[in-house]
């Protein structure tokens, strides 16, 4: 009975079953297109969501390491929404620039004069001076160097200001490309000028510095200025070392590392500690840390005296804490004695002690420009004292 019972179930479970596959219904072609567009890949085509895929494609199931320098070359999508890539048109390669000899250093920085091959769209070679970094320099330096390289970016060109032409910042050592100026600094400059004084044969051409020269110099740096005080530009490191003269006697503004970007606020207060240039500094610089085109005005009066001076030191006999002291209690550098006294008025017009009486830089450049046009010597050279430089008292933390 047993045996018969499980027979009947078969044959009924046997019938049921064919009777569901005859009503199963065989998918057409019609039916794989449909299923096609839910995702699945199918006769080659892509599905909609896989078109923005930007990663490498698997195209079997076997694996293979990606080919990561395929994918790199296939040229990929931005993403909506997201700004292109900006090529810096700066950047040089760095393989083009072949060094010849060092202009100049210091504790952390060096220039050096190169070569610079189809440089700005210039083909052929053009000599140049890069500016770098010494292996000791730190974060701070760093910083520095590429805040000159931004605050160079912003600026385009100016007779009287050094010109950018280019940078190397992929990877270090970082290197700034700017144009070669022939005599260097102004400051060497005007010292070496009172050897060629004291030579200079009295039958032949003079080469030796005139009045009239040394008050263009002023004119000039007071041009580069009033460019860069119109920029928002305040340089805070303003001194005839930083001053560099081309060889038909052009001054141009340089050395941007203490520069500062400050169109919105005009004023910059300094954070940070490090070596400062204390003979040069106004009084809310010294005591305040407040930086602004005003206190540039006072440090380019005092340039105006190191114009006149032929290169001395500012303050001469006194170390920096007295300097500072004396500033404050209103001491002001003395009047030279080959220095007429409407030239050392202006310099004086640069060192009153509110910021706000202090001239713009567009005043001074119309004052030099005055004086320029006379036929008066303003600067006697023939009565300058024959001394050697002045003594140079420097202690930790200045810059000289």
């Amino acid at each position: 009975m047993l045996c018969l019972a499980l027979g009947v179930l078969a044959v009924i479970a046997f019938l049921f079953r064919r009777r569901i596959c005859k009503n199963k219904k065989k998918p057409t072609k019609e039916d794989l297109k449909k299923k096609n567009s839910s995702g699945l890949v199918a006769g080659g085509e892509e599905p909609m969501m896989l078109h923005q895929w930007q990663s490498p494609r698997a195209f079997s199931n076997r694996y293979t390491a990606w080919d990561t320098q395929l994918s790199e070359a296939v040229p990929q999508q931005e993403a909506p929404g997201l700004p292109a890539k900006v090529q810096d048109r700066w950047e040089f390669p760095r393989h083009q620039i072949k060094v010849f000899s060092i202009l100049g250093e210091g504790c952390f920085g060096q220039v050096w004069k190169c070569e610079a091959t189809n440089l700005s769209g210039n083909e052929g070679p053009t000599i140049v001076a890069v500016k770098t970094l010494k292996e000791n320099a730190g974060e701070r330096e760093r910083t520095d160097l590429l805040q000159e390289l931004q605050v160079m970016k912003s600026l385009e060109p100016h007779p009287n200001v050094v010109r950018l032409l280019g940078c190397c910042t992929e990877k270090e050592p970082f290197f700034v490309i700017m144009e070669y100026v022939s005599l260097g600094k102004l400051q060497s400059f005007l010292r070496s000028s009172r050897a060629q004084r004291s030579y200079d044969n009295l039958h032949g051409k003079s080469g030796s510095l005139t009045s009239r020269q040394l008050t263009s110099f002023c004119y000039q740096v007071a041009r580069g200025m009033e460019f860069l005080s119109s920029k928002g530009i305040i340089h805070r490191d303003l001194a005839a070392r930083n001053i560099l003269v081309s060889a038909d006697h052009t001054c141009k503004v340089a050395d941007f590392g203490f520069a500062r970007d400050v169109v919105a606020s005009h004023i910059y207060e300094r954070k940070s500690e490090g070596r400062l240039p204390i003979r040069w500094m106004a009084p809310e610089s010294l005591y305040d840390n407040v930086f602004s085109v005003k206190s540039d005005i006072w440090s380019f009066g005092v340039v105006m005296w190191e114009i006149v001076t032929l290169g001395s030191t500012p303050y001469p006999g006194l170390s920096a804490q007295e300097v500072m002291r004396q500033v404050k209690e209103g001491t002001r550098l003395e009047k030279p004695e080959h220095c007429r006294r409407e030239v050392y008025n202006i310099m004086f017009y640069c060192w009153e002690p509110e910021a706000e009486q202090r001239p713009d830089f567009t005043q001074l450049v119309v004052l030099l420009e005055e004086l320029l046009l006379t036929e008066t010597d303003y600067i006697e050279l023939q009565r300058f004292p024959d001394h050697s430089y002045y003594n140079i008292v420097s202690l930790s933390g200045e810059k000289v």
